[in-house]
């Protein structure tokens, strides 16, 4: 790319619908057109770096991109030049500098988890490759082990995965493991030492001695929100009996449908846009007055007749379908919330 003055360059030369365009791109979409930029082998290169979420991510925003003008394309390959040659020779190399670019490029979140891949030191390599194991696998490897073993493995997936590894757990041993994730703060090396022994058993790795914050109450209350109506009952049940203090609490930390109460109208809007009608029209038929007013009042005079029609044409349900629908709602509820598409409220801390 030929050099340009830079005066006449950058956002404050952009025009109108240029400047538009770029304010519209999130720090992953602006990573996508990189890799778009490098090449298949080159982009290659890079995703064997990052995790199932953050590959998964990367490639639907590579395909969002693929409509972006020329000169939009243009610009986040200028800018990121600009980066590069903002930074001083004394910068370049350094951890520093690698952080700054790759925040940049992937948002905060994200870069500290493929920092902490590049980096050895800072993370537990036998931990990282079950994030690329199916749930049932999982489940296979570790429903031997200790109960505070699977407690400590459970926090480290990703919570709709530990909820579906739970799923494939002994029954009878479901509730003293999520008693035991709830009860999980900070987790001292030799316990990590001893948990990457035993992920030996499958995969070839070197321990970490880093000392990790893990589980807890809210990590619990997480998991639970993803399982199925019925695994979840019984989960509750049994830590009732085992404790029913910190059942309480993990309840009390759990986002439930009647909590979308607390969602703001915007928020509301966004979940009825990615929610099908029919799954909408079930999750509420259970549902208290105040969450069916909250949906109603969003929808136009038109829409919320036809809506109360349709719903009520469908008739009794079942009392396990409603909330096998509300469950799927508030998993769609809190994908929306992650990508900071809306805010959820609620007993959950999920902003």
């Amino acid at each position: 790319m030929a050099d340009t003055d830079p005066k006449l360059t950058g956002p404050a030369a952009y025009s109108d619908a240029l400047r538009k365009e770029m304010d519209a791109l999130t720090g992953t979409q602006r990573a996508a057109v990189l890799m778009l930029l490098l090449g298949e082998e080159q982009a290659a290169n890079i995703i064997r770096y990052l995790n199932p979420k953050e590959v998964q991510g990367l490639g639907v925003a590579m395909v969002q991109v693929a409509e972006l003008s020329q000169e939009a394309v243009n610009a986040v390959l200028d800018e990121f030049v600009a980066e590069i040659k903002r930074q001083t020779s004394l910068g370049l190399g350094t951890s520093d500098y690698v952080e700054k670019v790759f925040k940049r490029a992937l948002g905060d979140d994200k870069a500290a988890s493929v920092l902490g891949r590049i980096n050895p030191s800072q993370g537990s390599k036998g931990l990282e490759i079950l994030s690329w194991m199916d749930a049932r696998s999982i489940a296979d490897m570790i429903k031997a082990e200790h109960p505070q073993v699977v407690a400590i493995i459970l926090s480290v997936l990703e919570n709709g995965v530990a909820a579906e590894v739970l799923n494939f757990l002994p029954p009878e041993s479901r509730a003293e493991i999520m008693q035991r994730v709830a009860s999980l703060e900070t987790v001292q090396p030799s316990a990590m030492v001893e948990l990457e022994a035993i992920m030996k058993k499958q995969f070839s790795t070197n321990s970490t001695s880093k000392s990790s914050s893990l589980g807890g109450i809210k990590a619990a209350a997480n998991i639970l929100n993803l399982t199925k109506t019925a695994l979840e009952a019984s989960v509750m049940g049994g830590l009732k009996t085992l404790d029913p203090d910190l059942m309480q609490k993990i309840q009390d930390n759990m986002f439930t449908f009647e909590n979308l109460t607390g969602v703001d109208n915007k928020g509301i809007q966004v979940i009825m846009r990615n929610v099908e009608p029919d799954l909408m029209m079930k999750a509420l038929k259970g549902a208290s007055d105040a969450v069916k007013d909250k949906f109603l009042g969003n929808m136009s005079e038109r829409a919320r007749g036809m809506f109360k029609d349709d719903m009520e044409a469908m008739g009794p349900m079942r009392l396990s379908d409603v909330e096998d629908a509300q469950k799927i709602i508030m998993r769609a509820a809190r994908k929306l919330a992650d990508a900071g598409d809306l805010v959820l409220g609620g007993g959950a801390d999920y902003v």
